[in-house]
């Protein structure tokens, strides 16, 4: 099958002129099927009569395909990357990090480290809310934690199958949040009441989040569906979480405790867990620091 014709730029021309092929309707090639779109014809024809474009015009036939939603309906993307801005740290990234890691997507990060960088996410508008962590893929800035955890996981098959599922997902993947949160809490607490802490997070995890996962998983390899789901994921990730400040928490949990093992055994997330991987090392004091002088922030 010929390639279609594609828009390309001459990187060898100064100004990066974008030319647009005439006469032509397919443009697009996923895996090995040529996609043909009568509404995107009709676009292709009427940018082509530019015959050329500059780079910052051609970024507007980006976001006009964008908006007939097919750039992302095909998983298309003028750069390909996924960028993950946000601190040196774990904090609310982490679970990103995780799901990306296990739909096997590669990305880079961009960590920040002084105000000025954050101050100037906000005056660029990348922020919707102000607040990190930022994702961007698929052509868009995305924001707020579960609603990236969310787009990923309906992206990569890491969502159930139908409503029904979808909504047992998110009831387990919120209690590990919510048991989480408290955990992430804890480097930016006084030493006074890390203690108190500590006993909270021991106590709510053995008596009310634990007892739910150990039930659940009773009778099937995953929690929903009996298929791998954005909430399998985090499940694990917050486990490991538990066990590095309560090293025989699941002793009493031997079914949670064979669901890691299953887990951890999994090559994407076998590869996550090695020395080097972009998971990143329990918040300490360096990490704590920055947040805190970046967001203006004290604890």
């Amino acid at each position: 099958m010929s390639q279609p014709d594609r828009p390309h730029i001459h990187k060898e021309r100064s100004d990066a002129t974008v030319y647009i092929p005439r006469k032509s309707h397919k443009i697009f090639s996923y895996g090995h099927m040529t996609q043909c779109f009568t509404e995107v014809h009709f676009f292709f024809r009427t940018v082509s009569r530019l015959c050329k474009l500059t780079y910052s015009e051609f970024t507007h036939v980006k976001s006009a395909y964008l908006s007939l939603d097919i750039l992302v309906k095909y998983n298309f993307t003028m750069s390909g990357k996924v960028v993950l801005t946000y601190f040196n740290g774990r904090g609310r990234m982490e679970s990103i990090r995780w799901l990306l890691a296990v739909a096997g997507v590669e990305f880079e990060e961009v960590n920040i480290t002084k105000r000025q960088e954050y101050v100037k996410l906000l005056s660029d508008g990348a922020l919707m809310f102000e607040q990190v962590p930022l994702v961007e893929m698929d052509g868009m800035k995305l924001v707020q934690t579960k609603a990236i955890l969310n787009y990923i996981a309906g992206k990569y098959s890491l969502y159930g199958k139908d409503l029904k599922e979808r909504v047992m997902i998110d009831m387990y993947a919120e209690g590990v949040q919510d048991l989480m949160q408290l955990m992430m809490a804890l480097p930016f607490m006084p030493p006074d009441a890390n203690k108190t802490k500590l006993e909270e997070i021991e106590r709510k995890a053995t008596s009310r989040y634990l007892p739910v996962f150990e039930k659940a998983l009773f009778s099937s390899q995953y929690l929903v569906g009996n298929q791998l789901s954005c909430a399998d994921v985090q499940l694990l990730e917050t486990t490991l979480m538990l066990e590095e400040k309560f090293p025989t928490i699941l002793s009493k949990f031997p079914v949670v405790k064979a669901f890691q093992g299953r887990m951890k055994s999994l090559p994407a997330i076998h590869k996550f867990l090695q020395p080097g991987s972009k998971r990143k090392p329990q918040s300490d004091d360096i990490y704590v620091k920055t947040v805190c002088e970046v967001l203006d922030f004290k604890p």
